[in-house]
């Protein structure tokens, strides 16, 4: 009945009932791939990203490794990352992205970004890799200095996006000066942002204006060392969304690697 209702609201608008029906996935993942191509014909993988936790399909926390993919689909995804990138003869870095169905081990293309991602850095963090600079070398000319065997995955990586808006007030935009700052510091802890003492945060652009990073040798002491960097971070003069990150990392799902994409509209 609903296929014949939409049929023909299809055929009532448009002239033409034909509509697209696509397979549901209740509890998806996003994982993506990030690859680099040069012209020389070498495409390698540096390993995945889960960036399933998102709010109206903005990321807000990227984690790698990804916690629940086994070695055998790591492998078998990472694989057919680079099989479309040879296909089309990719020159750059670059990200294929996929959806994951958990509950039967399969995956599914969703698109293909032809860029330098914002959660690139926990790529970096578990490979070593600065992406930036290869991306530089590869659109110069230069082949890439490694092969996929020289790449290793060492430890995790997570990444909070802090973004000035309420969380309290659904997430109402903040802007304003900067009236106080403080970066947390320490080993492997990392805070890529343009804020400055007196910065004024405008109310034009997207809402990010920080990215904290950590990474340990396991995913239980990334997430510890998180919560210290989130607890150390102090932005006065907007508001921002810090005390929600804090609870998403307490929270026993995510301690558990049991979240998909609606996690946090399901937290309402």
């Amino acid at each position: 009945a609903t296929f014949d209702e939409a049929s023909g609201e299809a055929q009532a608008a448009f002239g033409d009932n034909r509509i697209y029906v696509e397979h549901f996935i209740p509890n998806a993942r996003h994982v993506e791939i990030q690859i680099l191509g040069d012209k020389h014909g070498n495409v390698v993988h540096l390993f995945e990203r889960d960036c399933s936790l998102q709010r109206r399909h903005q990321k807000m926390v990227e984690e790698a490794p990804c916690p629940v993919l086994s070695a055998e689909l790591r492998q078998e995804i990472c694989n057919c990352a680079l099989k479309i990138a040879r296909h089309i003869h990719y020159e750059n870095a670059g990200t294929v992205e996929f959806i994951l169905d958990q509950e039967n081990g399969r995956f599914y293309f969703l698109e293909m970004n032809t860029r330098i991602q914002v959660e690139h850095p926990v790529t970096e963090m578990i490979t070593g890799i600065d992406l930036v600079q290869e991306q530089i070398r590869v659109a110069s000319g230069l082949p890439i200095r490694f092969s996929q065997d020289d790449v290793r995955l060492d430890g995790h990586a997570i990444e909070c996006r802090i973004n000035s808006e309420n969380p309290s007030l659904n997430f109402r935009p903040s802007s304003g000066k900067i009236s106080l700052l403080h970066i947390p510091g320490g080993p492997w802890v990392r805070f890529d942002t343009a804020l400055y003492q007196d910065y004024v945060v405008p109310p034009f652009y997207d809402s990010m204006i920080g990215k904290l990073i950590v990474h340990a040798p396991t995913r239980g002491e990334a997430v510890r060392k998180m919560q210290a960097a989130l607890c150390e971070l102090v932005i006065e003069g907007v508001d921002h969304n810090s005390e929600l990150q804090m609870e998403i990392l307490a929270d026993d799902d995510f301690r558990a690697g049991n979240y998909y994409t609606d996690f946090i509209a399901k937290r309402g």
